[in-house]
């Protein structure tokens, strides 16, 4: 499967006809193609979209996807941003253009949807169990000599069921052994003498190749940089003690991974200062909440916040909702609920508020819940909010932000809609 076929599967997207599939399009749009419909220019909220409708801000998400590139050029890291945040191919291409070495999932079904794509290298957080899946991950790699592939094994048990499950024959599986993050944590091989147990299985195997280690730190327990220094520092001793033994012999390259959206510059910090190995270092960060950013969660938690000359995130999506109920002075009700908006971290935050072409800070304005199909707004006499004012809401946590929409407009500063982004979850 190569790029070239991707932009094949990319245009296709383009003829998908717009129905009623797709939340907050103007109904008029029936039967077009999202291509008709993006080269129409319409503006999101003159020109009938409908409430609620999720928005990406075109400046934000190039200004987002430029800044990733840049730092991870600067610090000299490998990058393969986590797929699973937005799922949108559209969105895989697009970092991929911006330097991406390849790009990070963690289920099966989503490196199909990768795969289907043209994406040449998928990076699997997660340790495959499953018969059907290897066997399918087995017959990619023997199809497609460009495909990249690795997954995590951390247990000896993980590695016996990957060995039965893979043919004995073609190219055998690249795994990285999964360090935990401490106890408590996720997944993950708890100590160094594991790791090396789980290694040893691999080797014993016909099947798969180490490739080096990985790890998670955001989980670790009580997480502050210190703590999450002192766990990067041991993955690092795992890959160098691997390296003395003689576990790397024979590879190109040996895989260092780590690094998602909330401690990627403590990460950079620790991976400069690996030493000088017996092969060349892949230092890969798998960030992937950046692409949208937010205004909650990881607002709060960006490493951007500690080192700010760096540069910093724009929160690229907005919830469009219309104010549909003002029962009393204090309270109103818009028409955005638990179906439209994430609200597993954080509720939404009022933003702006549009009335009659003009747009203003959602001042005096608070979410204080959801429900299935309405936002629970308390309002000060400062709100000036009425029923059939749009109001904009950030949210928090990317990652259940885009799998609530197939299809999100892109939309410039004025409300031009330039493209539109689908999604496979």
């Amino acid at each position: 499967m190569s790029l070239d076929t991707g932009t094949d599967a990319l245009a296709r997207l383009a003829e998908e006809r717009v129905d009623h599939r797709f939340k907050g399009l103007p109904p008029d749009t029936e039967g077009h193609s999202v291509g008709e419909l993006a080269a129409q220019r319409r503006n999101l909220f003159s020109d009938g979209f409908t409430t609620p409708v999720l928005a990406l801000s075109a400046e934000h998400l190039e200004h987002n996807l430029a800044l990733m590139e840049s730092y991870t050029a600067r610090h000299g890291l490998a990058f393969a941003p986590h797929g699973k945040t937005s799922m949108a191919p559209q969105l895989f291409r697009r970092q991929v253009e911006r330097g991406a070495w390849g790009i990070t999932l963690a289920m099966p079904h989503q490196v199909r949807v990768a795969r289907a794509f043209g994406i040449r290298r998928v990076f699997l957080a997660n340790e495959l169990v499953d018969a059907p899946a290897l066997r399918w991950i087995a017959a990619e790699l023997a199809r497609h000599e460009e495909f990249g592939f690795v997954c995590y094994v951390d247990s000896v048990r993980g590695v016996e069921l990957m060995d039965a499950a893979l043919p004995g024959a073609g190219r055998r599986v690249d795994v990285v052994v999964e360090l935990a993050a401490g106890e408590g944590a996720r997944t993950g091989a708890r100590t160094a003498q594991e790791c090396a147990a789980v290694a040893d299985a691999v080797a014993a195997t016909g099947t798969l190749r180490l490739v080096g280690v990985a790890g998670y730190e955001g989980e670790v327990p009580r997480a502050d940089p210190d703590r999450v220094r002192a766990y990067v520092r041991r993955l690092v001793a795992l890959a160098t003690g691997f390296d003395a033994a003689g576990r790397f012999a024979g590879l190109s390259e040996i895989v260092v991974s780590a690094g998602g959206s909330a401690w990627f510059d403590v990460v950079a910090e620790v991976f400069a200062e690996i030493p000088e190995l017996s092969l060349p270092v892949l230092k890969l960060l798998r960030s992937g909440a950046y692409v949208s950013h937010d205004d909650g969660h990881y607002r709060e938690l960006t490493p951007f916040n500690r080192v700010p000359e760096e540069g910093a995130l724009e929160p690229a999506f907005r919830l469009w909702a219309q104010v549909v109920s003002r029962p009393s002075a204090g309270q109103a009700f818009a028409n955005a609920g638990k179906r439209d908006a994430a609200h597993d971290l954080h509720l939404p935050s009022a933003r702006v508020v549009r009335r009659g072409g003009g747009q203003r800070p959602a001042t005096g304005i608070t979410v204080t819940g959801l429900s299935d199909q309405h936002t629970w707004l308390e309002t000060t006499p400062e709100a000036d909010l009425e029923v059939g004012d749009w109001i904009g809401l950030g949210l928090s946590h990317p990652c259940t932000s885009f799998d609530k929409w197939q299809l999100i407009p892109v939309a410039e500063a004025d409300g031009t809609v330039v493209d539109y982004i689908r999604t496979f979850f």
